[in-house]
């Protein structure tokens, strides 16, 4: 699950792409497929992926093969959460707006009724 999946005209950000990384790389994966998956240029995946094993997300085999390790699988899971409750955050706030549109619609109408 992306941040950016209900809007593909949005950039993505930091945490989406090596979310997306972490994904792609659940099968060992050569540095140029993830490359192209994930839509990043060379230079690109080049420093997420030196990132991501540097902080031990992202393991290297036979110095061909990406595979995410478990503290990544834990990233995933976290990042997941992160999403839901980003999404419920932005469902309440929609819900509350409603709801001031709805007392300020009052509070005009009392007005409107005075004047007349």
């Amino acid at each position: 699950m992306f941040l950016n999946d209900n809007n593909k005209n949005k950039n993505r950000g930091r945490l989406e792409i090596i979310c997306e990384i972490l994904n792609i790389a659940q099968v060992k994966k050569r540095k140029t497929k993830i490359m192209y998956q994930a839509n990043l240029s060379f230079v690109q995946v080049g420093r997420y992926l030196q990132t991501l094993v540097d902080n031990d997300l992202v393991e290297l085999f036979d110095g061909t093969f990406y595979l995410t390790t478990p503290k990544g699988k834990g990233f995933l899971q976290m990042y997941a959460e992160y999403v839901k409750r980003l999404q419920r955050i932005g469902q309440e706030e929609a819900e509350t707006e409603k709801n001031k549109m709805q007392l300020e619609t009052m509070c005009l109408n009392s007005e409107k009724n005075r004047k007349v």
